[in-house]
């Protein structure tokens, strides 16, 4: 595992202190890439890009595609298919290129794995293989985060390594925000994102003009453009912050910019219920940012911050007009590796969960298709286990309806025939059983 950081050098937030770190190791981060769609394809980039950090392995069930990005970068590489001809690769300065997850998260060549598909099963098992094979693991598949985080964390714990949601995306941007306004004394009352669009009944064959402007896989255009993304990604910030929901699927109100946000809820009145929520606005610029809501009610405090044009108060927006995905990314996989620091976990357990909700009336017999498909949409509500028998919609793929449901009907865990022993739903149960038990402890 990776050893070549300082001790001598002073942690501090300031990125220009991280670049300063990064270019004092004598051992750079070796890095190893599990997806290379285009997440993992920008994440392979800019790891060519960060001083400090080395990809040595990318993994795409896709072979080929693994290796026209390495061959894109201009690196030398080679198809490996077992950890003997990976490590070997490595060693003679080669980009290890395969098709097994499980094998890149095994490499010892590898300390870090940043899992970047978006299959939600298959991730939580290339997971679950760093954690026991010792590798940091970073994860820019948020259902994979979501559905098996909280039983992943704690066996992370258990191993000595970090797991972590990656930055650059909205969850990481947001509790970056939230740090930052907790560190500066503020009580957090909503944590938000901007959402340009919304179409629940999206699918892969409406979604194609749109998704081929954007060179998206039209599944994952289809989750975007759904909500079940958007949902999951608030999800993530709700089980880390200790937050909820207001209703399934959040309130979502349009607006025409971020600073419209405090007309649009009745912050006094929730700012009471003493527990921190989150949600969205529909429209708004600035497209593609974030913002935290917080609280500050202290006299001298409320005239400085009307001084430095942030208000009236007692309510103030903090937000940040952009996330930048992969080029943001590598800071927490730095925090991971050299002081033992994760940005984002479920430290709440599964305090809010998303659903599946029929997209058609689906008839007895109907086979689910998962994320992104035909057949459902993702819903963040409050609740798991017994509080809450809805279906997660990761792990909607390939399962069978017992009865006719609806459009717009959610559907329960015994609407479907399932497997208890498939191997997503057994982590999805330890999951879930890690997040009762640290919900009786608090």
């Amino acid at each position: 595992m990776f050893d070549g950081g300082n001790p001598a050098i002073v942690i501090n937030l300031n990125d220009g202190v991280w670049l300063r770190r990064l270019r004092a190791l004598k051992t750079k981060i070796k890095v190893g890439i599990i997806g290379t769609g285009a997440m993992g394809k920008g994440l392979c980039y800019q790891l060519h890009k960060t001083p400090g950090f080395e990809c040595v392995a990318l993994c795409d069930l896709r072979i080929e595609r693994a290796a026209e990005c390495a061959a894109w970068m201009g690196r030398k590489h080679r198809l490996v298919s077992n950890l003997a001809e990976m490590d070997q690769a490595v060693r003679d300065g080669s980009l290890a290129v395969c098709e097994d997850g499980s094998l890149l998260a095994r490499g010892e060549a590898v300390d870090v794995v940043i899992e970047a598909s978006n299959a939600p099963a298959a991730g939580g098992q290339f997971a679950l293989a760093a954690i026991q094979n010792k590798k940091h693991i970073i994860l820019m598949n948020a259902e994979t985060d979501l559905i098996f985080g909280p039983y992943l964390a704690r066996l992370a714990r258990c191993n000595g390594v970090v797991y972590s949601s990656c930055d650059g995306d909205q969850p990481g941007v947001i509790k970056r925000l939230l740090d930052e306004a907790a560190l500066w004394g503020f009580e957090i009352v909503m944590a938000g994102n901007i959402k340009g669009f919304l179409d629940r009944y999206a699918n892969p064959a409406s979604i194609v003009p749109e998704a081929d402007k954007r060179n998206l896989d039209y599944r994952q255009a289809t989750a975007y453009t759904d909500g079940t993304k958007l949902c999951v990604e608030m999800a993530l910030i709700a089980n880390a912050c200790g937050g909820r929901v207001l209703t399934a699927g959040m309130r979502g109100p349009k607006a025409r910019h971020v600073k419209d946000v405090l007309r649009l809820f009745d912050f006094h009145a929730l700012h009471r219920q003493g527990q921190p929520f989150v949600d969205y606005i529909l429209g708004a610029e600035p497209d593609g940012g974030v913002f935290v809501v917080a609280h500050y009610d202290q006299p001298y405090q409320k005239a400085m911050l009307t001084y430095y044009k942030m208000g009236e108060g007692p309510f103030y927006i903090f937000y940040r007009p952009y996330h930048l995905c992969h080029i943001e990314a590598l800071r927490c996989v730095a925090e991971a590796v050299l002081d033992g620091q994760a940005l984002l976990q479920p430290a709440h357990g599964l305090r809010t969960n998303v659903y599946a909700y029929a997209k058609r009336d689906l008839p007895l017999g109907a086979r689910l298709d998962g994320i992104g498909g035909y057949t459902c949409y993702g819903l963040i509500e409050n609740g798991s286990g017994n509080e809450n028998p809805g279906l997660p919609i990761a792990l909607t793929n390939d399962v069978t309806l017992k009865r006719a449901i609806s459009k717009d009907v959610k559907i329960n865990f015994h609407d479907v025939e399932y497997k208890a022993e498939r191997p997503d739903f057994a982590l999805y149960f330890k999951a879930l059983m890690e997040s009762e038990a640290s919900e009786s402890l608090r």
